[in-house]
């Protein structure tokens, strides 16, 4: 039967676009499975702040009653309103969320997207980017023989073949990096982190979990000023940095959310996760019945061999100095040390890297980082093709 695409209604429909997901990865045992109530919220205006400054229409996938493929389309209005010279700006649209059983259904799913965002007055997009660029952005490439982190897609390797055969190219790449870290770091990352312990004037912290909403808002008001150079960079609203420190919360380990400072000023940060999808991966996404007091007892053993340093960031007057690098190895030798010593770690991943990021790549090269997992991002001109 023919494929037809046609915008969720009602939520009966918003439901099959949830669970389509499951139902399509469930043969793949590298894909964990999100708790459906996190998606649900990530797709609910009211309750993610993205909403706030974003307008996203819902399409599936039909081949006569049954959902075969589901895709965002989607405007982010802060988005638009960036240098076009840094990836986003005025005219650039995204779509997200992407799963399809087929390249039929592939292809009618991103065309009904590319028509949605030219009806929206959008000359290019990109995509995957499900939601907001700070949420999954980009395609997984390389890295489909393990599960991924905390935060991280995992994608069908046919993907790919099937965005490109609707006209879009890459545009740019993002790389996480493995770390072994049970046995500590090459000796010269060493000297450079005990050089800072002996400089009176650096001092690294950990967050103070009696100021937590003050601290966590410290730590991405320093993101948002020390990434908005970066390709693609978006600015958190207070808002959505309020919502982020909520959710982070129940998974914050002590030791592994760091402020530095440099002459008693807030210099830069790092955060490090423990793989919460190792707790997560067996429970299908669902709670209940038995699947609240399952995940509950795995947060409360805290033992991790895996853990995620997802973000860091200097603020800009330090930036591209040898003092940012030094800040940057203390940090992660910290997180490392708590988390080997305290949660067992033997992994590490640090990414996601931006593949112009000169200075995050050579420091995960120093600490003997080998890429393990690429994500893509495309892009299409909306003018040049139909």
């Amino acid at each position: 039967m023919p494929v037809t695409v046609r915008p969720v209604a009602g939520k009966r429909e918003r439901a099959a676009f949830i669970d389509l997901a499951y139902r399509l990865n469930a043969g793949d045992p590298n894909w964990v499975p999100p708790l459906r109530a996190e998606v649900r919220e990530l797709l609910t205006p009211g309750k993610n702040p993205f909403f706030e400054h974003a307008t996203v229409e819902l399409f599936l996938a039909w081949r006569g009653d049954e959902p075969v493929g589901r895709i965002t389309a989607h405007l982010d209005h802060l988005a638009l309103a960036q240098p076009a010279e840094q990836g986003m700006g005025p005219g650039v649209g995204f779509w997200g969320l992407f799963e399809a059983a087929d390249g039929e259904a592939a292809h009618a799913l991103i065309a009904a997207a590319g028509q949605w965002l030219r009806d929206q007055g959008m000359t290019r997009a990109l995509g995957p980017i499900s939601l907001s660029i700070w949420d999954e952005p980009g395609l997984l490439t390389k890295g489909f023989e393990e599960p991924p982190k905390i935060m991280m897609g995992h994608h069908n390797p046919a993907y790919r073949g099937w965005i490109e055969a609707a006209g879009y190219a890459p545009v740019k790449r993002l790389m996480s990096f493995e770390v072994l870290v049970a046995d500590g770091f090459p000796p010269v990352v060493g000297r450079i982190v005990a050089s800072g312990e002996r400089n009176p004037r650096i001092h690294v912290r950990t967050m103070d979990m009696s100021r937590f909403e003050a601290d966590a808002a410290l730590m991405l008001s320093i993101l948002n000023e020390a990434w908005s150079g970066n390709w693609g960079f978006v600015p958190l609203t207070p808002s959505e940095i309020a919502y982020a420190a909520r959710k982070l919360k129940p998974i914050i380990r002590d030791g592994l959310f760091l402020i530095a400072e440099y002459e008693g000023e807030p210099a830069a940060f790092m955060i490090g996760f423990p793989d919460i999808n190792e707790a997560i991966r067996d429970l299908n996404g669902r709670l209940f019945p038995l699947g609240w007091a399952k995940l509950l007892w795995r947060l409360r053993r805290d033992r991790w061999s895996g853990f995620r340093v997802p973000l860091m960031g200097v603020v800009s007057k330090h930036q591209n100095s040898r003092l940012a690098s030094q800040l940057a190895f203390m940090m992660i030798e910290n997180i490392r040390r708590r988390g080997v010593g305290d949660y067992g770690a033997k992994t590490a991943e640090v990414g996601w890297i931006l593949d112009d990021n000169v200075g995050m790549i050579a420091i995960a090269e120093a600490i003997e980082g080998r890429v393990n997992r690429e994500y893509v991002i495309f892009g299409k001109d909306l003018q040049a093709h139909p």
